[in-house]
């Protein structure tokens, strides 16, 4: 069980992340000193917490025994369900879950919308599961239902973000994250580095409060401060429920504007795709306009495999992530005490390291059509 997660969060060696791109010798250097840097130096959680390894979670086969002798149960109360992420993480949590002998009752899709995240709380809490993984549409909206859970004895672990103003050990068991601060930098240095340092760049954030993805967004304008001839400007988030419709819009909004712009960042797949639809539709070429983003889905990993506008990605690790959240409620179920913050490092992934890297991201093969692109 441990060496699943030890797997899932071992180091991608920096100098395959960035084989075949055009750059000088000591460029490519500095940014795999970095990358190397990004993995190995996670960023403290929300509230400064210490982050701890997921690859360090453990549970004995006696405690696993124990647990299974329970016959728990689980609900996973998602934000949205429809992203290559979400299916990755719900997958990790599954298998996680089922190792343990938990049984998931329920599984819920808020379509982004907190007033529904709430609703299906709610109507959860009257299934009265022992355990429920949920990453919170918005944290003050949904607040308050969490905390209801909670003081009806519901053990939540939480990814992500959490429920505003609740406590870890008392109102919730663990939060579990990528270091999306990590990623966002990883994501800046892949866009430095296919820029050779140099360039005019949009960024298209989350326009909303998630830890994770404000974490991303501040990452990446972190480590971009590091090349000084590469300027960003324009700015503009999106807000959703239709990320990549809106993101094509931005985008196509930001190439018209700035027809002098050579990159374009957008804070994960989803609306990455859409700045995609909006790159072939302005008719320029993938040599003129470089795009990186965070996380790793299915359609980005096409382009980037075919020498398309993508040429890297700050990627999470959604399965290794799930895995280690369907840990954390059997630490829960037996008392056993758990680190406030979770976390697996970034993944920087090229075209170079795709086939090595989805796996390790996604927690399994690569899809054939992702092998297929690369022929």
């Amino acid at each position: 069980m441990s060496s699943l997660i030890k797997n899932l969060s071992a180091a991608i060696v920096a100098s395959v992340a960035i084989m075949g791109l055009a750059i000088g010798p000591s460029m490519a250097a500095d940014v795999a000193a970095a990358l190397k840097d990004i993995e190995e130096h996670p960023a403290s959680g929300p509230h400064g917490e210490k982050p701890v390894l997921a690859s360090d979670l453990e549970l004995s086969p006696e405690e696993i025994a124990k647990i299974k002798s329970m016959n728990a149960t689980a609900a996973i109360v998602m934000h949205y369900t429809a992203s290559d992420w979400a299916k990755a993480q719900m997958a990790g949590q599954k298998a996680a879950l089922d190792m343990l002998g938990i049984k998931i009752i329920a599984v819920t899709d808020a379509g982004y919308k907190a007033e529904q995240q709430v609703s299906d709380i709610e109507t959860v809490m009257a299934r009265k599961p022992n355990v429920m993984i949920s990453v919170p549409a918005e944290q003050n909206g949904t607040a308050a239902a969490y905390k209801r859970a909670a003081a009806s004895g519901i053990k939540i672990v939480f990814l992500d973000q959490t429920g505003a103003g609740m406590s870890p050990g008392t109102e919730y068991v663990s939060l579990v994250s990528s270091d999306n601060r990590g990623m966002g930098k990883a994501a800046a240095l892949l866009m430095a580095q296919a820029l050779n340092g140099k360039g005019n760049i949009g960024l298209i954030p989350h326009a909303s409060d998630l830890f994770a993805t404000v974490e991303r967004v501040m990452g990446f304008k972190e480590a971009i401060k590091a090349y000084p001839d590469i300027k960003i400007v324009a700015e503009q988030g999106v807000g959703g429920p239709d990320f990549s419709g809106e993101s094509e819009r931005i985008a196509s909004g930001m190439l018209t504007a700035h027809p002098e712009l050579n990159g374009i960042w957008a804070v994960w797949d989803v609306p990455t795709e859409g700045v995609l639809a909006a790159a072939r539709s302005s008719g320029r070429e993938p040599k003129d306009l470089v795009i990186t983003t965070c996380d790793l889905g299915v359609n980005i990993a096409i382009d980037m495999a075919k020498n398309g506008y993508v040429k890297g990605t700050g990627s999470q690790r959604p399965y290794g992530a799930g895995y280690a959240e369907g840990i954390l409620a059997g630490y829960a179920l037996i008392g056993k005490a758990a680190p406030p913050y979770v976390v697996l490092p970034a993944l920087a992934v090229t075209k170079q390291n795709l086939i090595a890297g989805w796996p390790m991201s996604n927690g399994t093969p690569p899809p054939q059509v992702v092998t297929d692109a690369l022929k």
